[in-house]
């Protein structure tokens, strides 16, 4: 090296931003928010703390990010299923988007929005708060899907949208639970099959929806 030269000191090192958040949700997925440690998220994403920091900001911000992107991604099952043209077809889709989701081998068992900040002290509680109105926000939806349905006829009248929309929820929350503790997904299945049976009958004078 000539005198001109100098040598690079302190370079920040390069890496993947959506690589390195993926490989974050996992380990919150896998440990949850507070199990989750700044020396497992670093080295899982394979970054200093320096630059997480730089990248995400702090490991709250971390988690949230991971979070939208949980949403986005093996979670979508909830907004897919908004798209079905019946209210059981949304109930069905989520059920078994839920019982896929929750049991693929390609993911950590379980959901993260149930599971990330199950047990959580003060240094958890904005992640607590953010799970809880993560699967708040989610619930709303259904209903608000549930309440046009019972104006299309698609619902009885006397349905109660909010309701219907808290049964999907926990059915679909407990079967996150169920397969967080190895319960196989032709078990789950079945528990879907179970919670359609007694599914509010359409009035069968309304027009189908169209899908």
């Amino acid at each position: 090296m000539s005198r001109t030269e100098r040598p690079v000191i302190g370079r920040p090192r390069s890496f993947n931003p959506d690589q390195a958040l993926e490989r974050a949700l996992e380990v919150f997925w896998r440990q949850g928010y507070e199990g989750a440690s700044l020396a497992d998220l670093t080295e899982a994403m394979g970054i200093n703390r320096t630059s997480m920091y730089a990248a995400f900001g702090n490991k709250e911000d971390l988690f949230r990010m991971a979070l939208a992107r949980y949403t986005s991604g093996p979670a979508s099952y909830v907004q897919n299923g908004l798209q079905e043209p019946t209210a059981r077809g949304v109930a069905e889709y989520i059920l078994n988007g839920a019982v896929n989701a929750t049991t693929t081998p390609d993911h950590p068992a379980g959901c993260l929005g149930v599971q990330g900040a199950l047990a959580t002290g003060t240094p958890g509680r904005l992640a607590r708060d953010a799970l809880v109105e993560w699967r708040s926000n989610g619930e709303d939806a259904i209903r608000d899907r549930f309440v046009r349905a019972r104006a299309e006829g698609d619902l009885p009248p006397d349905t109660d949208p909010a309701t219907l929309a808290r049964y999907v929820a926990t059915v679909a929350y407990g079967i996150s639970v169920q397969a967080a503790t190895g319960v196989p997904r032709e078990a789950l299945s079945q528990v879907v099959d179970i919670a359609l049976a007694g599914w509010p009958p359409r009035n069968e004078s309304a027009p189908v929806p169209e899908s």
